[in-house]
């Protein structure tokens, strides 16, 4: 199966793993690969080219001028990362552009650097490896403790914030969670009866939430002050969720033991940049720099998921597992059938037009699949041409004139 445009043209921005390249040359397609990020302008221009399908990490931002400039021949976005913050996702989806991400494969790298930053920080490794560094020997039991039966509170109890709880479960420590919906439990962990409970009686608390209007600035002074003396504070979810000037102040007064930061509100675009924050110079604190699902591990995984997804769309017309668009997962495609995909705004009288337009062409529709999210609409038609075949640039230009179509195309079977 092919579509009627081959080959298609990807670009993969920010070295995309060569799992993702492999899978996309593979199926036909014509990548570029770049290194670096691009800016709003950049990407618009390099859209503009002629690109169907992006593929982007987390320093690249589409953003709605990006799309509305370059968007003409572009398919579809894969972010080859968890977040999608880099992309506006809303523009996308008024351009009839699905979004894809990788929700899962990092989730067991971002679960064990939070595991081995609990103990260098109960441990108070960092402290005693800069001395050793300098010639000083820092050998004493003060301050270091084992995490055994140690109590970690998880905000976010999520796919990470589970598989956390596993592990931590595994190491002898006690677990309590918090999240803004009801979540299974996992091995013997506890649901605390509220995000001040659950600060009030961790000795670690981690933060794997994600980045919204009710995450930004979560935890502050306030809910720092209200914290266990003595206890750690991890963030390897976002950057706006941790107020960092309050941070420094509660490890600088000693209220707190130590802390772990993986990301930031301002990060470098580049390694080449400088990095500033306020936790710099604060005894036992570990700074990483966004690197929680930067395993090579995860890296392949990603590829491969977001690229699947990627052909799955282009190819199939599939968008199964896309985070802004309806989900569909069409019929399989059989050989001798023309396969219509067409995004339109969720408005009566549209399905009726698509199917006059393929009746008048005389064709035979052999499969149907629509599904509806908000106000954009998704259907996707398998068709058989009669005897004499079938003009494709005239139906495709029927099924445009429909009244509420966004944008619509043709695929081979």
């Amino acid at each position: 199966m092919a579509d009627l445009n081959n080959p298609l043209r990807a670009l993969l921005l920010e070295g995309v793993n060569d799992s993702a390249v492999g899978l996309m040359q593979a199926n036909g397609f014509a990548v570029t690969r770049l290194p670096g990020a691009m800016d709003s302008a950049a990407l618009a221009h390099a859209l503009a080219q002629g690109v169907n399908v992006l593929g982007i990490r987390s320093r690249s931002q589409l953003d709605a001028a990006a799309l509305s400039a370059g968007c003409a021949g572009l398919l579809s976005v894969g972010c080859f990362s968890v977040g999608t913050d880099q992309v506006d996702l809303d523009a996308a989806r008024t351009a009839g552009i699905p979004v894809f991400n990788a929700p899962f494969s990092n989730t067991r790298s971002v679960a064990e650097l939070v595991i081995g930053e609990i103990v260098m920080l109960m441990r108070q490794v960092l402290p005693r490896s800069a001395a050793a560094h300098t010639g000083g020997w820092m050998k004493s039991a003060i301050g270091a403790n084992e995490v055994r039966g140690k109590t970690l509170g998880i905000v976010g109890y999520g796919n990470i914030g589970t598989q956390l709880s596993t592990l931590a479960e595994a190491m002898g420590m006690r677990v309590i969670y918090h999240d803004r919906t009801d979540k299974l439990r996992h091995g013997n962990s506890e649901p605390a009866a509220s995000l001040a409970a659950l600060l009030a009686a961790a000795d670690i608390v981690s933060l794997h939430v994600p980045d919204t209007s009710e995450t930004a600035g979560m935890i502050g002074a306030p809910q720092l002050a209200a914290m266990k003396p003595g206890s750690y504070l991890i963030n390897n979810s976002r950057g706006s969720v941790v107020d960092l000037a309050a941070l420094a102040d509660v490890l600088r007064s000693k209220h707190l033991a130590g802390a772990a930061v993986d990301v930031f509100p301002q990060e470098p675009k580049s390694n080449k940049d400088a990095f500033h924050t306020p936790l710099q110079g604060i005894e036992n604190v570990i700074l990483t720099p966004h690197v929680g699902g930067s395993t090579e591990e995860a890296q392949e995984r990603i590829g491969a998921e977001v690229a699947r997804k990627l052909i799955d769309h282009a190819l199939r017309a599939a968008t199964e597992g896309a985070v802004n668009f309806p989900s569909v997962v069409p019929s399989p495609f059989r050989a001798g059938v023309l396969r219509f995909a067409h995004v339109h705004r969720n408005v009566p009288g549209v399905l009726g037009g698509v199917n006059a337009a393929l009746s008048a062409a005389g064709l035979n529709v052999v499969a149907q699949s629509l599904q509806t999210d908000g106000d954009t609409g998704y259907v996707v038609v398998d068709a058989e041409p009669g005897p004499e075949g079938v003009a494709t640039d005239a139906v495709l230009a029927a099924l445009v004139a429909v009244p509420g179509t966004v944008r619509a195309r043709v695929m081979s079977g």
